[in-house]
């Protein structure tokens, strides 16, 4: 549980680190290397925009 103040709480975070994780962590398996490159490239491009959506 680590530093969580409750068990709710700590369920809480991965629940909502789950789909960033997902977009970061592409299934490298069934990927090319180039594919995973640009998988990876454009999970960062959107969370940069979103990044500057919010801060707009």
């Amino acid at each position: 549980m680590g530093r969580f103040k409750s068990p709710r709480q700590a369920q809480r975070f991965p629940s909502a680190y789950d789909p960033i994780n997902t977009m970061f962590r592409p299934g490298r398996y069934r990927l090319s290397a180039i594919s995973y490159h640009h998988a990876r490239s454009d999970a960062h491009d959107f969370l940069n925009d979103y990044a500057l959506e919010l801060t707009a």
